[in-house]
């Protein structure tokens, strides 16, 4: 009777019918099993963000003031989080034709105080590019249309779906009654597209203010180089953007009269954009990669991590074939190299159609993306001097004059710092893999400003793939990488918040 008994006891035992309950799920598993269940009303928030015509572009009234009404929405968000908010106007801008416009006001927010707490300061934008479906758009630009998990809209990865990701993640820890690990602060601005119009000045004059306490600074403005594997960006290419005028006079000139007799000012604009780079993409400009960093053994062992499937690059861009052949040299031509492009020609005849007209006047624009350590000052004296020496040596009577009218340096962040080994830690946590360590060969210069002016850490964490196609037809997030990405960023803060 006893070893019975003691076979059932030990029976029982073994079913775990006397084990002890499952432990309660941990914050970041209640924080992803909210995001998921509410996922539909996380996409609806930014169906209604993206149907604002929020363009900053094109300086008309109207969308003037749907920009307005897109910061007041944000703001309306924020204070329902329970962020306090300072919406700060900036005042007019002044068109050439003397008509001025409102500037829709940078928007400065904080959520929590608390002195044993990392400060996380989020920055983004609000303000898109242009879109109009007769461009090309299988639908209305500025209704959020979901097709096979793709939420296609204008804003949509750039920039108002992580800017919603990250008040997802903010709003989720209160929704589940966590305490939130990091005190938060906003910057949202509406004139990221049309060059940050007054954001560098605020920054300086908030630096003892606003952003004294701030500790860190997260951007996520850019991409993934995939399509599925996350990414962290640590750089950014600098821009330095010249436009050359070549005279003869106002009026043009018909070809008949005067074809044979001139110093075609088109023809010296030919010679001189012709002689910045070769046909390997190699720039020509005397001393210009003088001040490129060396290549280090690290940073090659960096290329060779990265996961890029040439091939998919190769047709995704719709590229028959790229100047180089291999994915380090692609990589390291995009990111630590400087590259030289011609965008166009102002003043040449460009309609369809056999027009005989020489331009009397013609003006050429190009740009070069600037590496560390070049400087945008040396490089303007740089491509001054050498086209002052082409255009000598064409013995034209023509004017030439040649301007620089943007330098951005380039921006390059410490990897070691702790937000970086955070955003490491919560990428394994949400996506169970390491991130690409990535540059973006285009220029986000408030990183730069932020870096320069504050000293403090910045951090590039992008949700969207590489095919997302931010400025483009057909711009899109996934619903994937919108959702995971705001578990993303709530992971981001329980990693802050244990490494500081």
């Amino acid at each position: 009777m006893k070893a019975s008994a003691l076979l059932a006891l030990l029976l029982l035992l073994d079913g775990g019918m006397l084990s002890s309950p499952a432990p309660p799920p941990g914050p970041l598993e209640k924080i992803g099993r909210y995001i998921d269940l509410h996922q539909d009303e996380f996409v609806q928030t930014l169906r209604e963000w993206v149907a604002v015509e929020s363009d900053s572009v094109q300086p008309v009234p109207r969308l003037r003031q749907e920009l307005l009404r897109m910061m007041a929405m944000a703001a309306e968000k924020l204070q329902r989080l329970g962020a306090s908010v300072d919406s700060v106007d900036l005042g007019s801008q002044q068109l050439p034709g003397g008509q001025s416009l409102p500037l829709p006001p940078i928007l400065l927010a904080e959520l929590g105080n608390d002195p044993r707490k990392p400060t996380v300061c989020f920055y983004g934008h609000l303000d898109v590019q242009p879109a109009k479906q007769g461009d090309g758009w299988l639908a209305d630009p500025y209704t959020l249309t979901e097709v096979d998990g793709k939420l296609y809209g204008r804003g949509a990865t750039d920039n108002k779906g992580p800017v919603l990701a990250w008040i997802n993640a903010v709003s989720t820890f209160g929704a589940v009654e966590q305490d939130l690990p990091v005190n938060v602060k906003f910057v949202l601005e509406g004139m990221e597209e049309a060059g940050s119009v007054g954001l560098e000045e605020l920054v300086r004059r908030e630096k003892e203010r606003f952003f004294a306490g701030v500790d860190y600074i997260l951007i996520s403005d850019n991409l993934w180089l995939s399509r599925k594997k996350p990414a962290l960006t640590y750089g950014t290419r600098g821009n330095s953007y010249f436009l050359v005028e070549v005279k003869c006079r106002t009026q043009d000139f018909h070809s008949g009269t005067f074809g044979g007799i001139l110093h075609e000012p088109l023809a010296d604009l030919v010679a001189l954009l012709g002689s910045l780079v070769d046909s390997s993409g190699h720039i020509l400009i005397p001393g210009i990669y003088d001040s490129v960093a060396p290549l280090t053994e690290d940073e090659k062992d960096t290329y060779k991590a990265v996961d890029l499937d040439l091939e998919e690059y190769r047709n995704s861009s719709q590229v028959e074939k790229f100047l180089f052949e291999t994915k380090e040299e692609i990589l390291m031509h995009l990111w630590r190299y400087p590259s030289l492009s011609i965008h166009g020609i102002e003043g040449a005849f460009d309609e369809p159609g056999a027009k005989t007209v020489i331009p009397g006047r013609v003006v050429g624009k190009f740009s070069i993306r600037l590496v560390p350590h070049m400087n945008v000052s040396v490089v303007e004296k740089q491509v001054k001097r050498h086209l002052e020496d082409v255009f000598s040596k064409r013995n034209s009577p023509n004017h030439m004059t040649v301007s620089m009218v943007v330098g951005l340096q380039p921006w390059l962040a410490n990897t070691d710092d702790n937000q970086y080994l955070a955003a490491k830690r919560a990428i394994r946590t949400v996506f169970g893999r390491e991130p690409d360590m990535i540059r973006d060969g285009s220029s986000i210069p408030i990183a730069k400003i932020f870096q320069d002016t504050l000293q403090k850490s910045v951090l590039m964490l992008p949700l969207g793939a590489v095919d997302d196609g931010e400025h483009s037809q057909n711009e899109k997030i996934n619903r994937w990488n919108y959702i995971e990405g705001s578990k993303l960023f709530a992971a981001f803060f329980l990693e802050m918040a244990k490494l500081h």
